[in-house]
């Protein structure tokens, strides 16, 4: 067996070594297995790489290395049909693979897929910050994750959310409002964008006054949009949604068709293919047409 230099992010592996040093490991940090053999010429000039990157990387992934010719059972557990053989686990669970000496900048991006950036690191603290009450050390973690990654966008909702936790409503619904539309963020950032929204409409209201008032006069349109922000905000969305088709059809032209587009914020808010949402986008299509 031909000598592989070793460190503490270049490792051996055998059928005995691999549950813990490869899938319990990977819980933590990244494991590439490089599966190779003495005989493999490829194997020779991809193996270099996989280790030069690992010094670089300074441990934020580990490079396991099987020789596939004394540990047959592994190469078969997990099919490997050709050497070189990368695969990469985390969490215990394979997540990429390829096959055959790739060129150093495919191999590089192969690593970087794998390899928290920067700003997902940055990201990550300013999460951790912001579910502790730390708000402002929140907001500068996250601006700096995007200084790094400007279309980290992960990373914006986390800001946008955490500048309206602080109460900068305009500046957190902005921050939001950037992410593009189509992306599984956005989602999200819609969801926020219509809480905030709804928030500053019910600023100072009080349910019980509300409905006294629409007890009194039922043609407040005003007094029963914000009842029906308030109760958006409590999560009450089928009570919501009722009070905002009553301001549909009695004046659709208030807050410049306000009460159809709050509805259509809470369909996506609660999600599209969900049963609330079906009834009540159905409900409304009765009422404009």
């Amino acid at each position: 067996m031909a000598t592989v230099t070793t460190s503490n992010y270049v490792i051996n592996v055998t059928e005995q070594t691999f549950a813990a040093q490869v899938l319990e490991r990977s819980k933590t940090t990244p494991v590439v297995v490089d599966f190779w053999a003495e005989w493999c010429g490829p194997c020779r000039v991809l193996g270099p790489v996989l280790e030069r990157l690992a010094t670089e990387y300074q441990g934020k992934f580990i490079l396991a290395k099987v020789d596939v010719d004394q540990n047959q059972r592994l190469s078969m557990q997990f099919r490997v049909q050709g050497i070189p053989a990368v695969k990469a686990f985390y969490n215990g669970k394979m997540v990429g693979e390829f096959t055959g000496a790739q060129p150093e900048p495919q191999v590089r991006k192969f690593i970087e897929g794998l390899v928290p950036s920067q700003a997902d690191l940055l990201a990550r603290q300013a999460y951790d910050w912001e579910m502790s009450g730390q708000l402002p050390m929140a907001v500068t973690n996250y601006q700096q994750a995007l200084a790094e990654k400007p279309d980290h966008y992960r990373a914006m909702v986390g800001l946008g959310r955490t500048l309206l936790k602080q109460g900068e409503m305009a500046a957190g619904i902005a921050t939001l409002e950037k992410i593009p539309a189509g992306l599984p963020e956005r989602s999200v950032a819609d969801a926020l964008i219509v809480t905030a929204q709804f928030q500053q409409e019910v600023a100072g209201q009080n349910e019980a006054e509300l409905r006294a008032k629409l007890a009194a006069d039922p043609a407040d349109v005003p007094s029963r949009y914000t009842l029906a922000s308030l109760l958006a905000t409590e999560e009450r969305y089928a009570e919501a949604m009722d009070e905002f088709l009553e301001v549909v059809r009695r004046d659709r032209s208030y807050k410049e068709d306000g009460a159809r587009k709050a509805m259509l914020a809470l369909f996506t808010a609660i999600g599209e293919g969900e049963p609330l949402t079906r009834q009540y986008r159905q409900k409304l299509a009765n009422v404009l047409f």
